[in-house]
């Protein structure tokens, strides 16, 4: 049975991208290095950084991956199926990474690491707050439709609870497209 959230959720399309830890900026940036603001994000802890880096794997190379700040815990690289195709890896579709993960050679201006490339679950950030009036809670797994003329629903996106969190649905670029999800489609949890 379908059981439709009376609440309308943002619904973000994240490009390939790079969550890195001091250590991994230091080894590509150089020792010491900050991050340098470009732009913030919807999530409010986080910042789109100047900073870019390439990934490679054998002789298929993508540039001008974005790094997203701040520095974390770990490094992850996350991308799309189809980056995952031109670059001829098979890495896990999953939330977090782990050091089982596939690992792929990012290349910064002072180095370069291996770093585990995950394809992103689509996950819904949220508040302790709005979790609380939703009726969920962290991990849970909520379908998300989307109406228009390419409307689908997103099914098992994983709940991510935070109170520094604000009410957004992350997909990747290949689900985007598929959806033709633009800067301001809204869903609906169901």
């Amino acid at each position: 049975m379908k059981r439709s959230m009376s609440k309308g959720v943002l619904v973000e399309v994240s490009a390939r991208h790079a969550h890195l830890s001091q250590k991994d900026i230091d080894a590509l940036f150089g020792k010491g290095y900050k991050l340098t603001f470009l732009k913030k994000l919807s999530q409010p802890s986080e910042f789109a950084a100047k900073e870019t880096i390439a990934i490679s794997d054998k002789d298929k190379r993508i540039e001008n991956v974005r790094v997203v700040g701040p520095a974390r815990d770990k490094s992850t690289i996350e991308i799309s199926k189809t980056d995952a195709y031109f670059l001829k890896i098979n890495p896990k579709t999953k939330i977090y990474s782990d050091k089982k993960d596939c690992l792929i050679t990012a290349i910064g201006l002072k180095g370069r690491i291996k770093i585990p490339a995950i394809i992103k679950q689509r996950h819904i950030h949220m508040s302790d707050k709005e979790a609380k009036n939703l009726g969920l809670k962290n991990n849970d797994k909520v379908n998300v439709e989307v109406t228009g003329r390419r409307g689908l629903i997103f099914k098992n996106a994983v709940v991510r609870v935070s109170p520094n969190y604000k009410l957004a649905v992350h997909i990747d670029t290949d689900e985007g497209n598929a959806a033709g999800i633009n800067a301001e489609t809204i869903g609906k949890i169901v």
